[in-house]
């Protein structure tokens, strides 16, 4: 570390992805979470009270709504941002954005979320990549889960120095599994518009160099996201050789049909018996078995754990704009705590995740 103070962190906004956020931050040996901020004062809220973290309302109306269901409220947005130096925004599509001003003001750093244009912080982020460029700067945007597994994958594949170009199919989750009963969809497959999707322009904001092009649909299913990929390699290789590329790049876990991994509901019952928090899978889940290579054309498959895979990816970011750590020492830190692994079930693996 270059710093021994502990870097004071506020999330705000406590739904799917910050209550993940929040959590991590609290088992960073070098981070102290001040508090959490949300507008609603739901079992969310109530839940992180009786944990005993700090609650605080990012609106006048929020703090009523939170006294009202008898949520303790330390006091409002603008007191938490006095106390903190960074601030992981994980508030809905567009709300970030506007909230950007207001970190501004406070004079305090942000790492806001995918949901929000790459415009709007100016720089893109995924820990492996390109975490140098956003040492010390106000403001990042970690990139969204699928462009996060995007980057995770095809940069080991780039820095193995195989990489050509690349086409990738993502059959998307329909919603997040707390919002199954009043969204999604049902029985079909809704394919997206536009081609690429923006999954493909989106890894570019962090690898400008890449020749990547998504297409992506929605399917009825709320288990994380399917990805299927066609990659031109720079030359002909073998299997082994792809296979090393991606057990050399962090957060890429490998799994096999053969331990009965054989569906995106098989993985969420894995992470479950593994003991992970809320059946969290940071990492992306390749099959090792389904990966194929015919000359130079590679064929692979993985999943996406939508509610998990940015939470490690923001750690980083936050120790990026504070400047306490270097990528190497960040990277291994935060896999550390949380209990990332590169291979779920063998015993070569790095760490399985605690107990």
């Amino acid at each position: 570390m270059t710093t021994q103070t502990r870097t004071r962190v506020a999330v705000n906004g406590y739904g799917v992805i910050g209550k993940r956020i929040a959590d991590a931050v609290r088992l960073q040996p070098d981070m102290e979470l001040v508090g959490v901020a949300d507008v609603v004062a739901d079992y969310r809220l109530q839940t992180a009270a009786l944990q005993g973290v700090p609650v605080y309302a990012s609106t006048p109306e929020g703090a009523k709504a939170m006294r009202a269901a008898g949520v303790p409220v330390a006091g409002e947005l603008d007191a938490l941002l006095e106390r903190v130096d960074v601030v992981a925004d994980c508030t809905p599509k567009g709300v970030g954005a506007d909230n950007l001003e207001r970190y501004r003001r406070a004079g305090v750093k942000a790492a806001l979320q995918g949901g929000e244009k790459h415009d709007v912080t100016g720089h893109s982020f995924v820990a492996q990549a390109n975490y140098a460029s956003a040492v010390g700067r106000d403001f990042t945007r970690v990139v969204s889960c699928n462009t996060t597994s995007t980057v995770r994958t095809l940069g080991a594949l780039h820095a193995a120095g195989l990489l050509k170009k690349a086409r990738g199919v993502l059959v998307r989750r329909a919603t997040d599994p707390w919002e199954s009963d009043h969204s999604g969809i049902m029985n079909t497959v809704v394919p997206e518009r536009v081609i690429p999707s923006h999954q493909g322009p989106d890894a570019r904001t962090v690898m400008p160099e890449l020749d990547v092009v998504t297409i992506a649909a929605k399917a009825a299913h709320t288990q994380g996201h399917g990805h299927f990929w066609i990659v031109e390699l720079t030359r002909e290789a073998h299997a082994s050789e792809v296979l090393d590329a991606f057990r050399a790049a962090p957060r890429i876990a490998l799994m096999r049909t053969a331990d009965g991994m054989i569906a995106l509901n098989s993985t969420i019952e894995l992470m479950r018996d593994l003991r992970r928090p809320r059946g969290d899978m940071w990492e992306v889940a390749l099959w090792e078995d389904v990966l194929t290579v015919e000359g130079n054309e590679l064929y692979y498959a993985y999943q996406v754990d939508n509610q998990a895979i940015v939470v490690p990816e923001t750690i980083d970011a936050l120790r990026a704009l504070t400047a306490t750590a270097d990528a190497g020492e960040s990277l291994r830190l935060t896999d550390e705590t949380l209990g990332l692994t590169d291979d779920f079930l063998r015993p070569q693996a790095r760490a399985l995740a605690p107990a």
